[in-house]
């Protein structure tokens, strides 16, 4: 969880590729229980050891986690409150529902219809990772219809001053009426949520299959293989919010055919031509 928000933050997936490879293989009669968020506080629970093997320093890189999921980083898309903050040093955890920290909330605000886009890509994305990754997705009530923060919690003297209320509210039925409106907000993250709930079900790598964390040349784009039997899929997540693209010869090297499917987008795509991805495009190669 925590190196997805980080790959959002940084749109650049070296410490995911990185901490993901060395630690995501578990025993065989055991899996993971992926998630985005819960009920509780997000932490940075990123070994310092991986950081400082990419040459990062742990306790810098966890202050401007904090800073930038809080809104304190000049430039930041995310509405997040911090939790059990500690003033002297200034190490806190993150509260926020995922449309409030990948940008919905602000930019909902600001009415920007193309950075609106943008967060509603984030947020199908990060979702459709869990989705495909390995392991059991849990989607969290509300995020499936990109709930925003609630800041009443205030008004209650029992939950002032606990964060984590802010991603706690009530559930919203009359977001939840237009899940089914491509034209809405809550449309297009449901509806693209189901999408590649459908797509989980209908392809057997997705389920019991093995993963296969691999560097593509491009610290931009996650990619992992899930295979399954004789199924085997190439996922692809390009963390940036510009288009990146994966070299021809890239898509060779890892044994693809020359003609595939993109189970997303339904285009058929070429391995003797260059991959170009849009901003934080997930692509499901089959």
């Amino acid at each position: 969880m925590a190196l997805l928000w980080d790959a959002l933050a940084i749109r650049n997936i070296r410490p995911l590729r990185h901490g993901m490879s060395k630690r995501f293989a578990i025993a065989s009669d055991c899996t993971w229980v992926n998630y985005i968020r819960c009920h509780d506080d997000i932490g940075w629970a990123i070994s310092d050891d991986d950081l400082r093997e990419l040459q990062m320093n742990p306790y810098d890189h966890r202050q401007f986690l904090t800073a930038f999921y809080t809104g304190r980083f000049e430039g930041s898309f995310a509405k997040g409150l911090p939790f059990q903050e500690k003033p002297e040093t200034g190490e806190a955890r993150i509260s926020g529902t995922s449309a409030s920290l990948c940008g919905l909330e602000k930019l909902t605000d600001e009415s920007d219809p193309i950075e609106i886009d943008l967060a509603v890509r984030r947020i199908l994305l990060v979702h459709g990772v869990i989705l495909t990754i390995g392991g059991i997705p849990l989607l969290y009530l509300g995020d499936e219809i990109g709930t925003l923060n609630n800041y009443a919690y205030i008004e209650s003297p029992e939950k002032d001053g606990d964060s984590r209320w802010v991603h706690r509210s009530t559930f919203n039925n009359e977001r939840a009426l237009k899940r089914r409106d491509n034209s809405s907000i809550p449309g297009q993250i449901y509806l693209g949520l189901l999408k590649l709930i459908q797509i989980r079900q209908h392809n057997r790598a997705f389920g019991r299959g093995e993963t296969e964390i691999i560097d593509l040349g491009n610290d931009h784009i996650f990619g992992y293989f899930r295979s399954h039997q004789e199924q085997n899929v190439l996922v692809l997540a390009n963390f940036s919010d510009r288009q990146q693209e994966i070299v021809a010869k890239q898509l060779r090297l890892l044994g693809m055919r020359k003609i595939f499917t993109d189970l997303v987008s339904g285009k058929t795509i070429s391995a003797v031509q260059k991959l170009v991805l849009e901003p934080y495009q997930l692509a499901i190669l089959l």
